[in-house]
């Protein structure tokens, strides 16, 4: 029987499972659609307990209908939303509530309050993080404070404290654990010295005890149960998804880069072992730790790219399915000057202003569906373009090409239209599902599959190359329309 890796892409929208080969591969996948919940506008949650039992579900539905043995899996590799919060009781395992998802805004006063006392300085050079509600400290602190009891338990160390790769790690196989790469993104993990900070936890207020040890992002990590699977699997592989994309990506040397388009997009760069702190509001962080050595990311985050397609859908009603987007706005020339700013929960990098607010602009007699469709495809492009320039500025390097993956990758015309509003090339690679990719590679490597990550190179394969098609003059008349349309959409909600 050859040998297996089981990549589980717990996501926002979603949580999947794919089974790759040893050649790196795809040999099948399973998917479930997560719920999403909005207890009141600006919170967004899910239900812990629907992340673990759609994972698991993936997870066996995959084994099955590829036919595949659990005693042929060689590990599992894992890959997750970030940031998103979850809390449980230690000795039953059930969660104190919905997980605070990423996108939620219900700390941005409080943040607001932190900045104002003069936090924002300390927290970004010990972080190498924007301080914002984006982050897993306030949402945890919000847990602790709101919950009767709660603070208390978590210091007799009765609670558990961890995003969702610690949560899953847990369920699979009771550790209580995180990787370097998803502790990075908690607030609460200093980059210098790898460790949680004690300065942190006590601004906060969290205990020490409910926090989970940080492990490498590859090696022995855990074992899931047999009873889960069918067989004893060890757990080998960890990193957040984004940073598990990047890897998938071979975006291995320093001053290469990728964007991940999914629910949000996702725009990140290789900076070597040293981190890089940024002068216009994008994000330090940990890449992976292997073997103790860690690579560092310069990162900007879009809070808003399919999930904007996702509102045309939901929201407008103007298709009945996301895949007809592409043809809609395909329809037409252009925008025919109309501008969509998908700052529905507020703008992030580099603008980071949790009050904006989306925005429609140039609408007249003649504008229609296919019009706002293609402005929504033009805002996650320029939304890209942005982070890319912040992203050049902080590095010092100017990129000369950008690869690409996560669903969004699937539209030509969004790629096209990326290529156009960046002015360099932009390549999707032959499997775009590369967070799983990474997760897999993580884990094959803490089990010894592939010996290095030399090994890795030949698992990344350009399928395409969108060339920019507008001339300079084009594009700088447009993203000059785009940075009005942004300023008129700041600072518009007061909650």
């Amino acid at each position: 029987m050859p040998d297996y890796i089981l990549a589980l892409d717990q996501g926002t929208t979603s949580s999947r499972a794919v089974l790759f080969d040893a050649d790196g591969k795809v040999a099948g996948s399973a998917q479930h659609a997560i719920r999403q919940i909005f207890p009141q506008p600006g919170w967004v949650e899910h239900n812990p307990a629907e992340l673990w039992h759609s994972q698991l579900t993936a997870a066996r539905e995959v084994l099955q209908q590829c036919g595949v043995p659990a005693s042929a899996v060689r590990a599992i590799g894992l890959a997750n939303q970030r940031e998103t919060t979850i809390l449980w009781d230690r000795a039953t395992g059930q969660p104190m509530m919905n997980a605070i998802v990423w996108q939620d805004r219900r700390t941005a006063a409080y943040c607001d309050n932190l900045r104002r006392d003069g936090y924002g300085a300390m927290i970004g050079e010990k972080t190498g993080l924007v301080l914002d509600a984006y982050f897993s400290a306030s949402k945890l602190k919000w847990m602790l404070d709101q919950l009767p009891g709660a603070r208390q338990r978590a210091t007799r160390g009765e609670l558990a404290f961890g995003t969702v790769d610690s949560w899953l790690v847990y369920k699979l196989s009771g550790a209580h654990v995180t990787d370097a790469s998803n502790a990075s993104r908690t607030m609460l993990f200093n980059i210098h010295t790898g460790r949680w900070d004690d300065e942190l936890l006590a601004l906060f207020d969290i205990p020490a005890a409910v926090l989970p040890a940080i492990v490498d992002s590859s090696g022995h990590i855990a074992t899931a149960a047999a009873d889960l699977l069918g067989h004893a699997i060890p757990i080998t592989g960890i990193a957040g998804d984004q940073q598990a994309a990047t890897f998938g990506q071979a975006c291995l040397q320093p001053g290469s880069a990728k964007n991940t388009i999914g629910t949000g997009s996702f725009l990140l760069m290789n900076v070597g072992e040293a981190p890089v702190a940024s002068a216009n509001q994008l994000l330090s962080t940990v890449g992976w730790r292997l073997g103790g050595r860690t690579t560092h990311l310069l990162e900007g985050s879009v809070f808003m790219a399919g999930a904007t397609l996702q509102w045309l859908r939901d929201g407008l009603g103007i298709v009945n399915e996301v895949s007809q987007i592409e043809q809609l706005a395909g329809t037409v020339a252009d925008a025919d000057g109309v501008v969509l700013v998908p700052a529905f929960s507020g703008l992030g990098a580099p603008h980071w202003d949790p009050y904006a607010r989306g925005t429609i602009l140039g609408l007249h007699r003649g504008s229609t569906r296919q019009h706002i469709a293609r402005a929504a495809l033009d805002g996650i492009a320029y939304q890209t373009v942005d982070v890319l320039r912040a992203i050049e500025a902080d590095s010092g390097v100017p990129l000369r090409e950008l690869r690409v993956d996560g669903g969004g990758a699937k539209s030509d015309l969004l790629l096209q239209l990326m290529a156009d509003a960046l002015g360099i090339p932009v390549l999707r690679p032959v499997n775009i599902e590369t967070t799983a990719l990474g997760a897999a590679q993580l884990a094959g490597l803490g089990v010894g599959l592939w010996s290095d990550i030399a090994a890795l190179k030949h698992h990344w394969q350009v399928e395409r190359c969108f060339e920019p098609a507008i001339c300079d003059d084009r594009r700088t008349w447009a993203l000059t329309r785009w940075h009005d349309a942004v300023s008129r959409s700041s600072a518009w909600a007061t909650v």
